[in-house]
């Protein structure tokens, strides 16, 4: 009797096989890293250093480079702050004269009432987070946009500035405190140096990398982040799904205020005295920080590593700028120049990532 054969093992799938996975994997990951708000902002960055590199030999040193990031800090330390409240879904125009309006508070306060510096500081403060409250909550009981809301905190707190700087010293700018108490102290928090491998870096240039790696983990690890997210995007459909979005949006104002705050109290222990009219025109390089670094101007989309991108960015075209011997009014132009390129740079990854 014959016995049937033993049907034949099942050939084991050709190694080549595994190749589309390999390829969907990567796919995958070009697709990732392509979504990324600040990937616009990185090559922008690294083009705009090998640029100044080249044709700027001073750009090269260390201490010229540590000049770059302090320049870049002050902005980036508020260009922060703005980012999340866009992503969020709203504006602040009133960003840059809250700068000065702190830093003529806690000068003006300490000097007539004779107190400590430190006084000045806690009721600056105090004032800083009001104006943000304020800011937030006509926002919220009028319905007006943002725009229209901070833009008269804008004219507001400019004709402040002047007026009671005026009529308080007879003069533009604040008198000097240098030798009041409490300034050596409140100057080392602010407005110190770190030397790192010899060469002097501001503080402030910590501080932004920190409120940075703060505002990160706070967008991609916390409700609250995602709350951001959420009212930016459609607070509608946020609120259909329990996101507080008023009180969200009041929190982000607040947020610029202290940011404000925290710059504002630099600017004063750096230089000792404030002038009334600083300050006009920097919320829209706040701004366009944030938008270099892939925040839309409709909100619900951005990324404080973006920011922070935007804002070196800004110090390496101001200081850049200077090290070339190039004529200083050329940075306005750049900055138009950069605006354009980062906004097409920002669609096209977009569209890319979207294709794949």
């Amino acid at each position: 009797m014959t016995q049937a054969a033993p049907p034949a093992a099942a050939t084991p799938p050709a190694s080549p096989a595994a190749a589309p996975k390999s390829r969907t994997a990567e796919r995958s990951l070009a697709r990732r890293a392509l979504a990324r708000p600040e990937i616009g902002a990185l090559v922008a960055a690294v083009g705009v250093y090998i640029f100044f590199f080249a044709v700027a030999p001073t750009f090269r040193q260390a201490d010229s480079f540590a000049t770059v990031l302090y320049q870049g800090s002050t902005l980036g330390i508020m260009a922060l702050a703005v980012s999340l409240l866009m992503i969020g879904g709203e504006f602040d125009l009133s960003a840059g004269v809250a700068v000065t309006s702190s830093a003529l508070a806690a000068s003006m306060l300490s000097f007539q009432l004779t107190a400590n510096v430190w006084v000045g500081v806690g009721v600056a403060l105090v004032i800083s987070l009001s104006v943000g409250l304020i800011n937030g909550l006509l926002l919220i009981k009028t319905g007006l946009p943002s725009f229209l809301v901070s833009l008269a905190s804008f004219l507001m707190l400019q004709g402040l500035n002047l007026a009671i700087t005026k009529l308080l010293t007879d003069n533009v700018a604040t008198n000097a405190i240098n030798d009041m108490d409490g300034f050596e102290s409140a100057k080392a928090v602010f407005a110190s140096e770190v030397t790192v491998f010899g060469v002097d870096v501001n503080i402030t240039v910590f501080y932004w990398l920190a409120f940075a790696g703060l505002a990160t983990w706070v967008l991609l690890r916390t409700k609250f982040g995602n709350w951001i997210f959420a009212a930016g995007g459609s607070k509608e459909s946020a609120r259909a799904v329990g996101v507080p979005v008023n009180l969200t949006k009041i929190a982000l104002f607040m947020t610029v205020g202290f940011a404000a705050w925290f710059v504002g109290m630099h600017l004063l222990f750096e230089y000792n005295t404030v002038q009334a009219g600083e300050g006009v025109g920097n919320e829209f390089y706040y701004i366009i920080a944030a938008v270099i670094g892939g925040c839309l101007l409709t909100g619900g989309y951005g990324s404080a590593i973006g920011a922070l991108l935007g804002a070196f960015i800004f110090g390496m075209v101001n200081q850049g700028i200077v090290y070339a011997n190039w004529n200083p009014d050329w940075f306005k132009f750049f900055v138009g120049v950069m605006l354009l390129l980062a906004t097409l740079v920002n669609l096209w990854v977009r569209r890319q990532a979207a294709r794949r």
